[in-house]
């Protein structure tokens, strides 16, 4: 496709979405609702068709030497096809917050003041590899009142063509205008930039992807963006804790799922349990194959265990979101050192302490600066789904607006609203 006609595809999409932006922000909570429990039936339905799609997407990228963790992100196995249904369902029967009217106070002069919660207008998404994207951005557009414009990874293409066609029949089904969620229908790289450029159009852009996409576009973009970056998340294990309860958590935290965002990267360990501690996890690691990048003292306590792969952790791996079998460890003195050394090097994305001192729980909750922080739990919870948010649009590192799992609140703005009954101002 050559630029003139990649500009003109994406004015019309851009239009278009703009006109159903309208109809989508009037929609009652029933219409919604209608549309988004036709969507979770329709994607139960089609589960084998879709994955017969899905596995063109998988073949080809395969054959292209795409990373095993990249093709991971890519499967659209029955149970993620499940877990989109339930998120499309449990949308569904949250409250609608469209219209929805708080603060309302008396002034004065007799006006009353409050705020609406209002649909944003129209976002656009963009995104690599996992298809799953394109339902949670379609559901959450449905229930936020927002029109979008999806562009997900080429490698995707033939998986999110099956699902966009899901969404518009679901849309078809409860009256609203299938240009309430479109799909950007080229891979052509060009329409990114087209996207991100066109504020007539599209009020804000999400990007969820690697890092260097999503620096892309927040360098080039002209409207406003949502984004986080990257996902170096920790896990610190206090003194005192519970030693098996730390090795469960710890594991989980890293090797449930190596690919997504909120996976453990860098386990910090209190000096005073490390001796206990490191030999159970690091042999639960040397099992499941995962590289552990050490500090020195790290690296001297596991040192003989059977299966381990020690490397010495060099100054880049306490940043690295690594996103496969590999964690950085390093001993610290306690609570003191664990929270400046994650203020310092963590991506702000999702930190976790493992403690029985509640005034430790309390102090790391107050003073991590990260948009999500977990006492006793694993990282891997950091998600719009387990957040009983119904579905995600992306989780926000960024400190305005939204903040954590982007959720419908976070697709929603506010505006004043005044009552009055003829007050003049004096």
């Amino acid at each position: 496709m050559n630029a003139t006609n990649t500009t003109e595809l994406m004015n019309t999409l851009g239009a278009q979405a703009k006109q159903a932006s309208v109809q989508m922000a009037q929609a009652s909570a029933a219409t919604k609702a209608h549309a988004l429990r036709s969507l979770a039936t329709l994607l139960r339905a089609s589960a084998e068709d879709l994955q017969i799609e899905n596995a063109k997407d998988l073949e080809r990228a395969r054959a292209a030497g795409l990373a095993e963790p990249m093709v991971d992100r890519l499967k659209l196995t029955p149970k993620v096809i499940e877990t989109c249904a339930e998120g499309c369902e449990q949308l569904a029967a949250m409250n609608d917050i469209i219209g929805e009217i708080t603060g309302m106070r008396q002034m004065p002069s007799g006006i009353r003041v409050g705020q609406m919660r209002v649909p944003i207008g129209v976002f656009g998404m963009i995104y690599e590899s996992r298809p799953n994207v394109t339902i949670e951005a379609a559901s959450l557009s449905i229930k936020s009142g927002n029109a979008a414009i999806l562009r997900g990874g080429s490698e995707a293409i033939d998986s999110n063509r099956a699902l966009i066609n899901l969404v518009h029949q679901a849309l078809n089904s409860a009256g609203l205008p299938m240009e309430g969620v479109q799909l950007v229908p080229t891979t052509d790289r060009a329409a990114v930039g087209q996207l991100i450029t066109m504020p007539q159009y599209v009020d804000v852009i999400i990007p969820r992807g690697g890092k260097g996409l999503i620096e892309r576009i927040s360098a080039e973009a002209k409207v406003p963006v949502i984004k986080h970056l990257d996902g170096n998340c920790h896990t610190y294990v206090d003194d005192p804790c519970d030693i098996a309860m730390a090795v469960k958590v710890s594991d989980n935290a890293k090797t449930h799922k190596y690919s997504p965002c909120n996976a453990t990267e860098s386990l910090l360990v209190a000096r005073a349990v490390a001796n206990d501690f490191l030999p159970q996890i690091g042999a639960l690691f040397a099992g499941k194959g995962v590289e552990m990048r050490c500090c020195p003292e790290a690296k001297r306590i596991l040192t003989g265990l059977t299966g381990a792969m020690l490397k010495d952790a060099t100054e880049a791996d306490w940043s690295e979101e690594y996103l496969a079998a590999v964690i950085s460890i390093k001993v610290v003195d306690g609570l003191d050192e664990a929270i400046a050394h994650i203020n310092r090097y963590s991506s702000h994305h999702t930190d976790a302490i493992l403690t029985r001192d509640h005034m430790h729980a309390q102090r790391f909750l107050r003073e991590v600066d990260s948009a999500s922080v977990m006492v006793n739990a694993s990282t891997r919870f950091a998600d719009g789904f387990e957040y009983g948010l119904g579905a995600e649009i992306g989780i926000s590192t960024d400190k305005f607006h939204a903040r954590g799992p982007v959720g419908v609140e976070g697709l929603t703005s506010l505006k004043y609203v005044v009552l009055g009954e003829g007050e003049v101002r004096t």
